[in-house]
């Protein structure tokens, strides 16, 4: 049985925690003032975008926490330690943006009943200052070096504001000129859409970690067939690729190889294999001779005869050829 063990990068987290924490503390202190803001000019559009800039400060408060716990040592319990907090905290970001949406949604819908007077001018000058907010929180988790769904959570939070700061720009400067005070609660629509868009990524990308499914652009089928090319590899089957947490693709497998061919030879060059065509670092073969009395092999005939019928993933039993 051999493992391959290279999946920890300390600069990239690190540059996340850094972005992540000057964000924190942009968001944080702008967002209160959005929320007097808010309720001094009477916009919903303006309250729209304080909820979800607080829902920013938590996102991102909450990234951080779960970055810290996912930087824990694993323990007898926690072989792989607390890595997928993080995605925990990425899916908890994306179903806030949810809620966050539906809110604006349903006030957005009272308030075209009955447009409130809104104080255009302030307004104006609120939003224009959480643009800059935005933009400036945006920009440090762009240069961030790493890169995790975690902290793609917290910036798909930040980009949806920063949208939403347009928005209120746009609904001070028509109320300024116009009077219309049907554009307020119409942005607050356009900006609860953004907010449902840009969680949905987020949640499918979650959805698909912690279900283990293989990781985006690596298709098991492939990867069952490269093993089973390379020299002295007889049969591959029980083979699963998932992802741990972001950037960390996880595989195990077992491998049979001829009766005189060199196992732990073999599993050396499977390893380098899918380090070099795949980028699986995290390997788990289990390797043994093929036909050597040992094996019991369960499997229904028919999915031997039609492969095709056999869901995507769903191990399979890939001999040379």
């Amino acid at each position: 049985m051999g493992h391959a063990h290279d999946h920890s990068h300390p600069e990239g987290r690190s540059a996340d925690r850094r972005a992540l924490g000057l964000a924190l503390i942009l968001t944080t202190g702008f967002a209160g003032a959005e929320v007097v803001g808010g309720l001094l000019t009477g916009s919903l559009a303006l309250l729209a975008d304080a909820g979800h800039m607080l829902s920013d400060s938590l996102s991102l408060a909450l990234a951080l926490g779960a970055m810290w716990l996912a930087g824990r040592p694993a323990t007898a319990v926690r072989t792989f330690g607390l890595k997928r907090a993080e995605i925990l905290a990425a899916l908890f970001n994306g179903v806030t943006l949810v809620a966050i949406s539906v809110w604006i949604f349903i006030e957005a819908y009272r308030r075209l009943q009955d447009p409130p007077e809104v104080l255009g001018g302030w307004l104006l000058v609120v939003a224009v200052l959480g643009l800059l907010v935005n933009l400036a929180a945006a920009a440090i988790l762009m240069r961030s070096e790493g890169e995790s769904l975690n902290k793609s959570a917290a910036f798909r939070h930040v980009l949806a504001d920063l949208a939403g700061s347009v928005g209120v720009i746009i609904s001070a400067v028509v109320i300024l000129l116009t009077g219309w005070r049907y554009v307020d609660p119409l942005i607050s629509v356009g900006i609860g859409l953004l907010v449902v868009g840009s969680s949905w990524s987020i949640l499918r990308d979650a959805t698909r970690i912690l279900l283990e499914e293989a990781p985006p652009g690596l298709d098991a089928d492939q990867v069952g067939r490269r093993l089973a090319q390379e020299p002295g590899v007889a049969e591959v089957h029980d083979l699963h690729i998932w992802t741990i947490t972001s950037g960390f693709p996880a595989l195990a497998a077992h491998v049979l190889v001829g009766r005189d061919d060199d196992c732990h030879a073999v599993r050396r060059r499977l390893e380098a294999m899918l380090h070099d065509d795949f980028g699986i670092d995290h390997t788990t073969l289990q390797v043994d001779h093929a036909g050597n009395g040992g094996l019991i092999e369960l499997a229904m005939p028919q999915q031997r005869q039609a492969p095709r019928t056999r869901p995507r993933g769903t191990p399979a039993v890939i001999r040379r050829l």
